[in-house]
């Protein structure tokens, strides 16, 4: 029997490329999503890319009889957990709003999975659980000491899970801590459209390169790197979108909850992905060196080598796939969502 996967967040960047992803794979896929951080537009765009009319559900996770109400209509096997506040800047200006949000509909999320014996659970966590590590690459192991309310609300997040998943051992865990997720779906249909000033680099470098904003700022460039930009762990979105159906079918021992990595393993510099960009887009993207801001770090990428070996998953695609998919939604979308469907768009 086909199983049917409950995505929370589905619309926004990282779930709507999952929801492609697990259709691709034979899954039978559902979405809830208040629209905070995405549009109800993007279906029309999935239904093209998919041939599939995605049920959908406008809910507030954080209501929790609206997500009684959603699991007893249903009869999910899964749940892939993207729904949560997201900027880190604003979570430390709003710690309480961001901690009652993410913990909250987490926690309703989890009672619905106890009452309705859904069997399993892959949770969207970050690499800002670690903070500032020692040590480079980073691996699951390494201590937790996140510098910010969002941060710290996805390693809470995770200990729930874990003590769930020891307490009710039929509920398989499965943790996965992202690294900085790039790029968008190859048809240029779907991609990043934060609302507002984008929080990150790559959707900030594309609308400076598409005309929104008049240039990106680029916060320290003397740092001990090799140009003395900071250097990050950047990884194709549909490659991470990936991650979430191999963890759906490499399952958790029972009363496990095990941590992964999501990442490719290497850092690129600032200077490196504008250079990408600028090449992608066929001219140069206007930036200035600005100070550096308080808490950023130097370096920080991943060692994944956890999810290979357990999860026989590694990110492929290359930095200027990234960049060229990037460049292509946003040109093709200029406005995002906002903008009229793509005519020419291809569909595989």
């Amino acid at each position: 029997m086909t199983k049917h996967i409950l995505v929370t967040g589905g619309a926004g960047y990282i779930g709507s490329h999952t929801a492609v992803e697990l259709l691709a794979a034979g899954y039978r896929v559902s979405i809830a999503d208040n629209y905070i951080n995405s549009s109800p537009k993007i279906f029309e765009r999935l239904k093209i890319i998919t041939g599939e009319d995605i049920p959908h559900y406008e809910i507030d996770l954080c209501d929790n009889t609206k997500v009684d109400e959603l699991f007893a209509a249903n009869d999910f096997d899964g749940v892939i957990h993207f729904a949560g506040l997201k900027a880190v800047d604003t979570s430390v200006a709003e710690p309480i709003r961001y901690y009652k949000n993410n913990l909250i509909s987490t926690l309703n999320i989890c009672e619905a999975l106890v009452k309705y014996k859904v069997g399993t659970i892959i949770f969207s966590s970050s690499a800002a659980v670690y903070g500032q590590p020692e040590t480079i690459p980073i691996i699951e192991d390494t201590p937790l000491h996140p510098a910010n309310p969002y941060g710290g609300g996805k390693a809470m997040c995770e200990q729930i899970l874990r003590d769930m998943a020891a307490a009710f051992p039929t509920i398989r865990v499965a943790l996965l801590r992202y690294f900085n997720p790039v790029g968008a779906h190859h048809s240029g249909l779907i991609g990043e459209d934060p609302h507002g000033k984008p929080d990150n680099l790559t959707p900030y470098i594309l609308r400076v390169a598409v005309g929104k904003l008049p240039e990106l700022n680029i916060f320290g460039d003397d740092y001990q790197t090799p140009d003395g930009t900071g250097v990050r762990d950047y990884l194709h979105v549909v490659d991470l979108a990936k991650g979430h159906i191999a963890a759906l079918e490499h399952p958790a021992e029972a009363g496990q909850a095990p941590v992964y990595n999501l990442g490719t393993g290497r850092g690129y510099s600032v200077f490196e992905m504008l250079h990408a960009f600028e090449k992608a887009c066929g001219h140069t993207i206007a930036h200035r060196i600005a100070p550096r801001r308080p808490g950023d770090s130097g370096t920080s990428y991943a060692d994944a080598s956890r999810a290979e070996r357990e999860l026989n998953w590694k990110a492929e695609k290359t930095l200027e796939e990234m960049a060229e998919d990037g460049w292509r939604w946003q040109s093709m979308n200029p406005d995002g969502y906002d903008s009229p469907i793509p005519q020419q768009a291809p569909t595989t």
